[in-house]
């Protein structure tokens, strides 16, 4: 990987990791719903444009159904969600807990894809879930950590391996922009009843409306151009490195931001995950074949 390719992983890691932080900023002013809206609104108006320009509108239009579904599986229910945990963890450990993606995009896809998982797939999920279990019992950090608060970053995980095994099967062919504006248009109109029911009586500062900005536009928007980018340089098994990042920059913006600490049960729980998941996603591998299952 060349040193501009690099820099721009480690950018992108640092934009969506600080997602996190920004979502534990605004999410008491604006309420759950209201920011997922105002978030998957700000993303559509700034994706659309890019897929107009690229000649994706047929594609975005052609697979509307999906699509649809898409943008509540990837988008609305995992976002809401995420919001949620925000409030109630440390933004490092929301971070390190949305790392859990790839271990339910494995699981996923043995039942719905047929695919494979070998054993040193079985032996990253048991490590990573075993992770989670140690986080679960944490209560050194500056935010208690409750079950429910991590059942639903576990469940938006889950979604988002739902997700990806459902594009990989019905929307291969269709282009990453189409599908990257497609599901924020649609998360935006699923959710709109729910945030306009909720929207905040009393605006909020323009300190909280700045970062709510970013998290759309920056941390969405931008960061999906910069996703398909990379993934168009160096493929997309290098551009998914970028998941290893995301927990090590959402813990680097909490402690540097928020004044978060990271507890003993965080650091060994989020090892536990993030090794879990590389062992899972054939990062690491034993040096002699393992019989897939």
């Amino acid at each position: 990987m060349k040193t501009s390719h690099l820099l721009e992983l480690l950018l992108l890691g640092a934009i969506w990791g600080a997602s996190f932080m920004l979502m534990k900023a605004t999410v008491p002013s604006f309420g759950v719903f209201a920011l997922v809206e105002l978030r998957a609104s700000l993303a559509a108006l700034f994706l659309l444009p890019v897929v107009y320009f690229t000649k994706q509108f047929a594609d975005l239009t052609a697979n509307w159904a999906k699509l649809l579904f898409v943008g509540a599986v990837n988008t609305a229910i995992p976002f809401c969600l995420f919001s949620y945990t925000s409030v109630h963890l440390d933004a490092g450990l929301t971070a390190i807990l949305n790392a859990t993606a790839p271990m339910f995009g494995a699981i996923i896809a043995f039942f719905y894809l047929q695919d494979r998982i070998g054993l040193h797939g079985v032996i990253g999920i048991f490590l990573g879930f075993l992770g989670v279990v140690v986080i679960s019992q944490d209560n050194q950090s500056t935010t208690p950590v409750t079950l429910i608060p991590v059942l639903s970053a576990l469940v938006a995980t889950c979604c988002y391996g739902i997700a990806a095994c459902y594009m990989k099967k019905h929307l291969s062919g269709v282009k990453p922009f189409a599908i990257a504006a497609g599901s924020q248009v649609f998360a935006a109109l699923l959710l709109m009843p729910l945030a306009v029911y909720t929207w905040p009586s009393v605006s909020p500062d323009l300190t909280t409306w700045g970062a709510a900005l970013i998290l759309a536009v920056l941390c969405t928007g931008v960061a999906y151009i910069m996703y398909f980018d990379l993934i168009a340089k160096v493929g997309a098994s290098q551009a998914m490195t970028v998941g290893y990042l995301v927990p090590v920059f959402g813990i680097f913006w909490g402690m540097v931001v928020l004044g978060e600490t990271l507890s003993a049960y965080a650091i060994t729980g989020g090892s536990m995950i993030i090794l879990g998941v590389m062992i899972t996603t054939g990062i690491v591998r034993r040096r002699r074949k393992i019989p897939s299952l």
